[in-house]
C-alpha cells in the first residue's frame, strides 16, 4: 500500500539539507554508484559543491587511498544489496584528511530491484584520533 506523503517534497528537501550529517542519493550503474544527489551537510563536510560532484562516483573522496579494510566491507555489502556501515579515510577538496563513519542502505522499487543507495556521512575525525593517541600511550605505558 502507497501511502501519500505528509510532508512536502520541498520541506523533506529543507529537513535533509539542515541535517550536519553528509547525505547522499547514489543511482546504482554496474561497478558504480553514482552520485544524483547530495545535501548540503555533505557540501560542508567535503567542501565540495554539488555542481562539482554529481554523476560521479565517490570513490573520489578517498583520493589514492583505497587500501582500506572499510572499502572492502561495503563493496562487498554492495554486492550482496545489503546495509553497512564502515569509517573510512577520505579527503576534503582541500586535501585534509577526515575520518568519515559511512552508512550504506539499499533502496528498492516497487518490484524489488535494488535502485539505489542512500549514504550517511558522519564525521568522526575526533573519536578516531583520540582512540589513536590512547592506543599510543597504552603502548607507551606496555598496556
Amino acid at each position: 500500500m502507497k501511502r501519500s506523503p505528509l510532508i512536502s517534497p520541498e520541506l523533506l528537501e529543507r529537513i535533509v539539507d539542515a541535517s550536519e550529517d553528509g547525505i547522499v542519493v547514489a543511482e546504482q550503474e554496474g561497478d558504480e554508484n553514482i552520485l544524483i544527489y547530495v545535501n548540503q551537510g555533505f557540501e560542508r563536510l567535503t567542501g565540495y559543491s554539488a555542481d562539482e560532484i554529481l554523476y560521479q562516483d565517490c570513490r573520489f573522496l578517498q583520493n589514492e587511498d583505497r587500501d582500506q579494510p572499510g572499502l572492502d566491507a561495503i563493496r562487498k555489502a554492495i554486492q550482496e544489496g545489503r546495509p553497512c556501515r564502515e569509517v573510512l579515510r577520505n579527503y576534503r577538496k582541500d586535501g585534509t584528511l577526515f575520518y568519515n563513519e559511512l552508512s550504506i542502505t539499499p533502496v528498492h522499487d516497487e518490484d524489488d530491484n535494488l535502485t539505489y543507495y542512500i549514504g550517511v556521512q558522519k564525521d568522526v575525525t575526533e573519536r578516531v584520533e583520540a582512540q589513536m593517541e590512547l592506543e599510543r600511550l597504552k603502548a607507551e605505558q606496555g598496556l
